[in-house]
């Protein structure tokens, strides 16, 4: 019934979530019982592939929640979703045991190697699932909120709140690097081996986390598409477009922005434990705050304050990069900065704004 009330005048959340139902549905048949030398068969390699995608969406979402119907412009997210993906690394690390390179029961490979006599105490209880899953949702979730507590309550906002997220991101990342902090250093996290006891190598495994991608990516939209259309999502509308006005009215609307900033990062924290076990691996390099400026072209190319607009801009982007990088590494960030001016300046509305004024879709994003 809900479902039904949130798409019944959304034309654009209906093709995205049916595209979503045909891949979920299509792509494992493709690839576990089509034949490998059959034009109908889908690798391993392009399930994971895809599976990157629907991450990367879902994050786009996060941010397209607070940029495009809050008006805050986070050039941090990227932080958020490494974190949630350092979680996940480090449970999938505690599942390798006696089989990594030294055989230490408890001990990963490279605190072996640095000579570490026991596990952190912040190692503890990430050997079990359930509490890996609590810590993907409470760690991003938790400096969210003590950063935007801090920033909103200053009523920090526009260029200045931008610059301190990035701050925010490139503090990480060099912190990440260190050896020191337990978190693998330069490599980060890598050779996982299994996960809830399937073997991460296995074609089934693989499509199972695909289809797990899938149906987080649906639920997040549908979760983020009620809000935007409840009460709270007219607040923060308004507060984006008239905060002085909202604030006159009696809303404190640093409260509202606190909110969904931190269930933003929360989002973003569970793409990023969904993508870790799909590529293998998580270093600081996911902290860089040049992969939160790409993901603010994402959501400008597809749309702001769309959702799956968002998400269409960053399974596009994602697609032209993988393109690139394959085949001229070395351009793909002349053409990502040729993206973000056209962007600006031709499509100020993105992709959905296009197709808004050639009716394909309609206005209720």
């Amino acid at each position: 019934m809900i479902v039904k009330r949130l798409m019944s005048h959304d034309k654009g959340g209906k093709v995205f979530l049916s595209v979503l139902f045909l891949l979920g549905l299509l792509v494992p048949i493709a690839n576990l019982l089509a034949p490998p030398d059959s034009i109908f068969h889908v690798t391993t390699y392009s399930v994971t592939l895809l599976g990157k995608y629907l991450c990367y969406a879902l994050l786009a979402i996060s941010l397209d929640l607070v940029w495009g119907y809050c008006g805050i412009l986070s050039l941090g997210h990227g932080a958020f979703f490494a974190l949630g993906g350092y979680v996940m690394g480090m449970y999938l690390m505690r599942q390798i045991g006696t089989r990594g390179v030294y055989g230490h029961p408890e001990l990963p490979d490279f605190m072996v190697f640095l000579n570490w006599e026991s596990l952190p105490w912040y190692w503890t209880g990430l050997d079990q699932f359930w509490f890996a899953g609590v810590m993907i949702i409470l760690v991003p979730g938790i400096l969210a909120f003590l950063f935007g507590w801090l920033a909103f309550r200053s009523r920090v906002s526009g260029v200045y709140l931008s610059i301190m997220t990035q701050a925010l991101t490139y503090a990480l990342m060099l912190a990440f690097f260190r050896n020191e902090l337990g978190f693998g250093g330069n490599n980060g996290l890598t050779d996982f081996k299994d996960i809830l006891g399937f073997s991460l190598q296995s074609d089934v495994t693989r499509v199972a986390l695909f289809m797990t991608s899938v149906f987080a990516l649906a639920i997040g939209y549908l979760v983020c598409r009620y809000l935007v259309t409840s009460k709270l999502g007219r607040v923060i509308t308004a507060s984006r477009d008239a905060e002085s006005r909202a604030r006159f009215l009696g809303y404190r609307v640093e409260y509202y922005q606190l909110w969904v900033f931190t269930f933003s990062a929360v989002i973003a924290g569970i793409a990023g434990a969904l993508y870790v076990p799909q590529v293998g691996i998580i270093n600081p390099s996911e902290f860089q705050p040049l992969n939160s400026i790409e993901l603010v072209v994402w959501v400008a190319l597809g749309g702001r304050a769309t959702l799956y607009g968002a998400a269409l801009g960053a399974g596009l982007v994602n697609y032209i990069k993988t393109i690139l990088t394959g085949a001229l590494p070395e351009i793909w960030l002349f053409v990502l900065g040729t993206l973000f001016v056209l962007v600006t300046i031709l499509l100020p509305k993105g992709i959905i704004g296009i197709l808004r004024r050639t009716r394909l879709v309609t206005n209720n994003g």
